[in-house]
């Protein structure tokens, strides 16, 4: 299978590394000095065990002349999914399907100005990752991962779902996987917003009395939300349940918010946290601990640039 990987972040690099072992897989990043390194080294993968294995996709910092892609997989930051698919459009052909696994929710209406609705994909996955350098990265944990069409029929993604799993990830194919990407969504906004507010990996979410009922907080506020809108009726005893799990799977593990705001760029936290902060506002919820959660993240990104 052809596969672009856009963006060679700690996902994308994950993803775009393990796929290339039995694909042909580009990965994209306009960070010249970082793809120059991945094809020089590869793409090296610190795993739990602390053993290391390097993947040989071949990085890009343009696409042009390359042909049409079997597959499109979005792994930029949110705010950048748009200039992102603008600047390799001629990868997309007819055929093509265009995929986003990123944090938090909504991305489909970009990706829907660049394929029509019968190929674009959206999912989730529980992989967790960090960046340790260029093209170096720390899986900190692993799971499951879900896809689906945006109108049913999702069977049809059979054949990605496979790929996936014959390359480590997990793969199954799902018509309810809004309430996957929900799901996802009370992972992301109950502990990784936490991380990086709390700057510390996730086991601590676990392990600290504090942080934990901030995060059963947080995570009942979203499920909350969730249930008004629809797109499943969720447990909020089950989904905390639930995400102790996957922290307990992933104590290690450190997240993109965390990484953020620990080197003072932007964070992704309006796509997540303040996603959940939308939808409670246009539903009539409240969630006084998201809307804290998102003004902190915002005041903890404006330190870089404070003196």
């Amino acid at each position: 299978m052809k596969i672009t990987v856009l963006g060679a972040g700690a996902m994308g690099a994950l993803f775009g590394g393990y796929l290339a072992e039995r694909n042909e897989v580009y990965l994209v990043d306009v960070d010249a000095r970082r793809v120059e390194r991945i094809n020089a080294e590869g793409v090296r993968i610190r795993e739990q065990d602390g053993t290391e294995k390097v993947y040989h996709p071949v990085a890009v910092t343009e696409t042009a002349g390359l042909p049409e892609m079997d597959l499109v997989i979005v792994f930029v930051k949110a705010m950048y999914t748009e200039s992102a698919l603008e600047a390799n459009c001629g990868l997309i052909g007819p055929e093509t399907y265009l995929m986003t696994l990123q944090n938090g929710a909504g991305h489909e209406s970009k990706l829907l100005k660049f394929a029509d609705r019968a190929h674009v994909v959206i999912g989730t996955t529980q992989h967790n990752s960090s960046l340790l350098g260029d093209g170096h990265v720390n899986h900190g944990g692993g799971g499951k991962t879900v896809i689906g069409l945006l109108d049913g029929g999702s069977e049809r993604l059979r054949g990605i779902a496979e790929t996936f799993t014959a390359s480590g990830f997990a793969c199954t194919t799902s018509d309810e996987v809004k309430a996957q990407i929900w799901r996802k969504l009370f992972l992301n906004t109950a502990a990784s917003t936490l991380t990086g507010i709390l700057q510390v990996p996730l086991g601590y979410i676990l392990e600290n009395r504090y942080a934990c009922e901030l995060m059963e907080a947080m995570a009942r506020e979203a499920v909350t939300v969730a249930n008004a809108e629809g797109a499943a009726v969720f447990d909020a005893e089950s989904v905390i349940a639930e995400i102790k799990e996957v922290l307990s799977r992933s104590r290690a593990g450190y997240t993109s918010i965390y990484a953020d705001v620990k080197n003072g760029a932007r964070t992704e936290v309006d796509t997540i946290s303040g996603s959940v902060v939308e939808a409670a506002h246009a539903l009539g919820v409240p969630v006084p601990f998201h809307e804290m959660a998102v003004k902190l993240i915002h005041a903890l990104e404006g330190r870089g640039s404070w003196k």
